[in-house]
């Protein structure tokens, strides 16, 4: 008689057994000119594209009328005009997506307290523990579509599977479908059953799993992996020889369904920044601190709003040859002033040579803690400058600087100037915030964002998808005093 091997216990995420489990994904459809078209009801039924209409902008969202033309998301503005020559161009406005997503989360959240944002206009749920009460994950899914019918007046797509993998594939096949023939309402609910796994994704072209993006695709192609099913078929070993161990034991067990990642509602941002794509290079140093003192004073802002502040300061620079860069330092301590930020990051863009002319330029904030935590205290004997250092941010000489790496000179400068600001800045800028909850934005704020036509702060989204092109439709309304962002 063979003996039985002990059962091994089925692994438990989030209090249930992975069999257990029942996981929705939620996916709006084409929310940002969905949006647009419900409260502006003249574009309904017209091809609607949300983006920068400018040469070097992208598309972030269209509608199903624009895609029937071959438009798609991340498709350059400039291509997505040649197909659509009849499209309506619209900037966009952040503020409005962020309060319909807030409105979105609170119908999810409804159901399970285990909602994972994946995007102002996506997430994963884990209603496991809400069957009992809500009814089964397909029910789930058809109420919750209702719910965003009847109160956003939107739609959305929803995949039930019970991993993340089935349930983002299984929404995506609940989506409708655009081709020159017309528009093809979908489902709207796909459930994924677990016998039915394999039979669904095994004839999926291998793009569609996580982690396989067009450098990978392309080396699967040369072995002639063209499915799901091909790729699963691999032994995992030859899979971790060609791709390297993690990415090839990670795509074996997608290929085969396997996906015990949990739902982790309540992920904490790792950072918070700005970036812009200009119209055309920059070289000016005057101009490029401007924009980039903007970017500062609103990346600033959401980081006090999330009660946070930042240790590192990072630059990222996109020139003209499309070349790009990054300049980072980090603090002795966290600041969240918006002079103390605005410090470093000037310093680090004096770091850069610019003569290649500046295409993109970003600021970012990270390594984030509590405000006003774990400062460490400098003691300067001596505070004369280094030899060859000019003084006031000139960056002329490097030395090594905190664990050897090596900086400019005027960055550390800089970084002590940053202590001082944040130190005699603190209160300011909580009068500062105060005053722009009552007043709006644009009510107080730094006199370098100073215009002929008054203070112009950077509003939150603003030229997040390239620059626009001249006489298109824009929104130059200022973003809601109450609008706090996700």
């Amino acid at each position: 008689m063979t003996p039985v091997p002990p059962q091994q216990p089925e692994p438990v995420v989030g209090g249930s057994t992975l069999t257990d489990r029942v996981i929705l994904h939620v996916d709006m459809d084409s929310f940002f000119a969905s949006v647009e078209v419900r409260d502006d009801p003249s574009l309904a039924g017209r091809p609607v594209i949300v983006g920068g209409s400018g040469r070097r902008g992208v598309v972030a969202a269209c509608t199903y009328e624009a895609r029937m033309f071959g438009v798609h998301s991340a498709m350059p503005s400039s291509v997505a005009r040649r197909l659509c020559p009849d499209a309506v161009f619209l900037d966009g406005r952040f503020h409005r997506y962020v309060e319909e997503s807030r409105r979105l989360h609170a119908i999810l959240g409804s159901y399970t307290p285990l909602v994972e944002g994946i995007s102002l206009d996506e997430a994963f749920l884990d209603v496991s523990g809400a069957v009992q009460l809500f009814g089964s994950g397909t029910v789930m899914g058809h109420e919750i579509r209702a719910r965003v019918r009847e109160e956003m007046q939107l739609g959305c797509s929803v995949g039930v599977g019970r991993s993340k993998l089935m349930a983002k594939l299984a929404s995506k096949a609940a989506k409708p479908r655009a081709s020159r023939s017309g528009i093809e309402p979908g489902p709207g609910v796909v459930d994924v059953l677990p016998e039915d796994e394999l039979d669904f994704l095994h004839p999926l072209p291998v793009r569609a799993l996580w982690g396989i993006g067009p450098v990978t695709e392309r080396r699967l192609l040369a072995l002639g992996v063209t499915t799901v099913g091909e790729l699963a078929a691999m032994s995992p070993e030859s899979l971790e020889r060609y791709l390297g161990v993690a990415s090839g034991r990670h795509l074996s067990e997608l290929s085969r369904a396997v996906d015990d990642r949990p739902v982790v509602p309540d992920q904490e941002a790792k950072s918070i920044g700005h970036e812009e794509t200009f119209a055309s290079d920059l070289w000016d140093l005057g101009d490029l601190h401007h924009r980039l003192q903007r970017m500062v004073d609103a990346s600033a802002t959401a980081l006090r709003r999330a009660d946070r502040a930042a240790r590192t300061v990072t630059v990222k620079l996109r020139f003209g040859d499309f070349t790009q860069i990054t300049r980072s330092h980090t603090l002795d301590g966290p600041v969240d002033a918006t002079p103390a930020i605005g410090a470093v990051a000037a310093a680090l863009l004096e770091s850069v040579d610019l003569s290649k002319g500046v295409r993109l330029l970003g600021v970012s904030l990270s390594g984030l803690a509590e405000p006003g935590g774990g400062t460490q205290l400098r003691l300067d004997l001596d505070d004369s400058s280094p030899e060859g250092a000019t003084g006031g941010g000139a960056m002329d000489a490097v030395e090594p600087g905190p664990g050897g790496r090596r900086e400019p000179v005027g960055v550390r400068d800089a970084s002590r100037e940053a202590e001082r600001l944040q130190q005699s800045w603190g209160s300011v800028t909580g009068a500062v915030d105060a005053i722009r909850a009552r007043y709006g934005g644009s009510a107080v704020g730094p006199a370098s964002l100073v215009t002929p036509e008054g203070l112009r702060v950077r509003q939150r989204g603003e030229a997040q998808w390239g620059p626009s092109r001249p006489g298109d439709r824009s929104d130059g309304g200022e973003e809601p005093a109450d609008d706090r962002g996700r």
